[in-house]
């Protein structure tokens, strides 16, 4: 909130700058609260060091939001709303297995550079709240969604069965989930460069080849 205005008493006063809380809308806190627990660790960013980043009180915190864990869930919302809105949209389709994991990592690469800073969040939580677990609950789902396509094409002979259809899930999505330690937008490619050379490096390897004469 704004400070009350009151008239000017001269006209140095009038053009000197105006002193106070910077103003915040949800959104904005929102997004420094977030590069704050990116930067110290969710569980070590207390509500003072927010207000002292915020530039704001901890009162002026409490305007907007009820709790630091609250604003940890509308953040780990935003990155698994938009995750399950990519699935979701997938799975619904008619295409097939492989086809559909092609999809899904296809637009977790882009809600993952879209969202970075509330995925990256999301990626580093350990479980210790009930706002926390449910979030990796929620991953987890995903998780399974991934290993039941890859069975599913497994099964119908588009992907390979000598590897681990359990492991295999967790290796495509750790490659997707590393871009977040090294992708820059700008200097690392654009996201649909980026996008296909995820889908073609992980599909190169894991679609049905013919044995290999050189294997030992």
């Amino acid at each position: 909130m704004s400070p009350e205005s009151k008239p000017p008493a001269s006209d140095d006063a009038a053009a000197a700058p105006k002193r106070g809380r910077p103003g915040y809308d949800r959104e904005t806190l929102l997004s420094v609260c977030v590069d704050v627990f990116n930067r110290y660790g969710y569980d070590a960013t207390s509500m003072g060091t927010l207000s002292k980043h915020l530039g704001i009180s901890k009162s002026a915190i409490y305007h907007h939001v009820e709790s630091k864990e609250a604003i940890l869930g509308q953040a780990l919302d935003r990155a698994l709303d938009a995750l399950e809105a990519v699935f979701s949209e997938v799975l619904a389709n008619d295409s097939d297995p492989v086809n559909k994991l092609e999809q899904i990592l296809d637009g977790s690469v882009r809600v993952l550079v879209a969202q970075m800073p509330y995925v990256t969040l999301l990626l580093r939580l350990r479980g210790n709240s009930e706002v926390e677990e449910a979030a990796l609950q929620r991953r987890r789902h995903l998780t399974r969604t991934v290993e039941d396509l890859v069975r599913q094409a497994q099964e119908r002979g588009e992907l390979r069965t000598d590897i681990s259809g359990k492991s295999a899930p967790r290796l495509m999505l750790g490659m997707v989930n590393s871009i977040v330690d090294w992708y820059q937008p700008g200097r690392s490619g654009t996201v649909d460069q980026l996008a296909a050379t995820v889908v073609t490096i992980i599909f190169s390897g894991l679609r049905t080849q013919p044995p290999s004469e050189l294997r030992s």
